[in-house]
């Protein structure tokens, strides 16, 4: 018996230490640099008017109100102008787009609230430097014209209200035409979601607990609930272009997460239960990160995805609540359960040992009471 539990500590080393590195890689791969992709908000922007009407240019809104998206039609030009009317994105008539590098609004646009500052290089008055950044006619950027900029609620107004209205101009074949966006107060989302979603987490971690009451994987209980947050956050990410750099992590997590489970359900058929509840643990850890990095979307009115809303909700809450559980359970029973057979005599484990024997291992003479 006691050399058992080193063992177990060390596989577990093993294994968990494994999972980190590639829990790691995941929110490395993830979170690239300088990216400010949609997140949840209050706000909804919409294009109020484009004046004059021209079928020359496509605008819109993403997230909500983070991206303000401009495609442009083959042959046409358009320039974009920044916030000091200085030429910024200019989109050629061949489809390639081009940023001006010495514009402020490049450096103003990198993130939702303009925290970066601007070099002494970068003014209206400075000569223009073109830089590539995209082909095909179209792009999305941040906008500060397009939404609310501060992260503090819009004072003496609430929920319903109009807060901005702005326009953005965009000059196509010389001519200017005028883009006007307003943003209103959208109210908070419904509980009802949020508290299903706890209900279900919960459910899947006691059902994780009956099966293994019943001699039963425990992993069969989490099959549904990652592949439902698989689903979600694939939606999430492909509902969103790539010029505003959604997350991998999105998907990438509960990709790990079904690996985790495939791998698992593998090793509890063979009897390995060790490294089973391994797997558990390591699921349970990767849906309660993968639930943490979407909290923001549980109190916020509008998630940038194409998933329904009350969806996103109910997949988030059922992930952080499941996935806290089924890690708590699995730690439960790597190290405080002890393994014992069924008529609570000692039995072999998978790597040969024997546990609960009243005999030192290698003694010829049988066991006496």
């Amino acid at each position: 018996m006691a050399p058992e539990r080193p063992r177990r500590l060390h596989r577990l080393r093993c294994i968990v230490g494994g999972a980190l590195a590639g829990l790691g890689l995941a929110a490395a791969i993830a979170t690239p640099a300088f990216a400010d992709p949609p997140g949840p908000t209050d706000y909804l922007s919409e294009v109020r008017s484009v004046d004059p009407v021209t079928s020359a240019i496509e605008v819109g809104i993403i997230g909500g109100d983070s991206f303000f998206e401009l495609r442009v039609e083959s042959g046409t030009e358009a320039m974009v102008v920044g916030y000091q009317g200085e030429d910024y994105l200019w989109f050629r008539p061949d489809g390639v787009v081009l940023e001006n590098q010495n514009s402020p609004a490049k450096y103003l646009n990198t993130d939702r609230y303009g925290v970066d500052g601007v070099p002494p290089t970068a003014s209206a008055d400075a000569p223009p430097s073109w830089e590539q950044i995209a082909t095909g006619g179209y792009w999305a950027w941040h906008d500060h014209r397009a939404h609310w900029m501060l992260d503090i609620r819009p004072l003496g107004r609430s929920a319903g209200d109009q807060i901005l209205e702005a326009v953005i101009p965009i000059v196509v074949d010389g001519d200017i035409v005028e883009v006007t966006v307003i943003s209103t107060w959208q109210p908070e989302p419904s509980p009802v979601p949020m508290v299903l979603g706890a209900l279900a987490g919960a459910g899947v971690a006691a059902g994780a607990w009956w099966l293994r009451g019943r001699r039963l994987s425990p992993l069969f209980a989490t099959v549904a609930l990652v592949l439902l947050a698989l689903g979600v956050g694939l939606a999430q990410f492909l509902s969103l272009p790539s010029a505003t750099e959604p997350r991998p992590v999105w998907f990438l997590l509960p990709v790990i997460a079904v690996v985790s489970a495939s791998v698992g359900l593998g090793l509890s058929v063979r009897g390995q239960r060790f490294a089973a509840d391994a797997a558990l643990l390591l699921i349970g850890a990767e849906l309660a990160i993968w639930g943490f990095v979407k909290r923001d979307g549980l109190s916020a009115a509008i998630i940038p995805t194409a998933a329904p809303y009350w969806l996103d909700r109910f997949a988030t809450t059922a992930a952080l609540t499941g996935g806290v559980l089924l890690a708590a359970m699995a730690l439960w029973w790597l190290f405080a359960v002890p393994v014992s057979s069924p008529t609570g005599e000692g039995h072999r484990d998978s790597d040969g040992g024997v546990s609960g024997s009243r005999e030192p291992s290698g003694s010829p003479r049988p066991a006496h009471p």
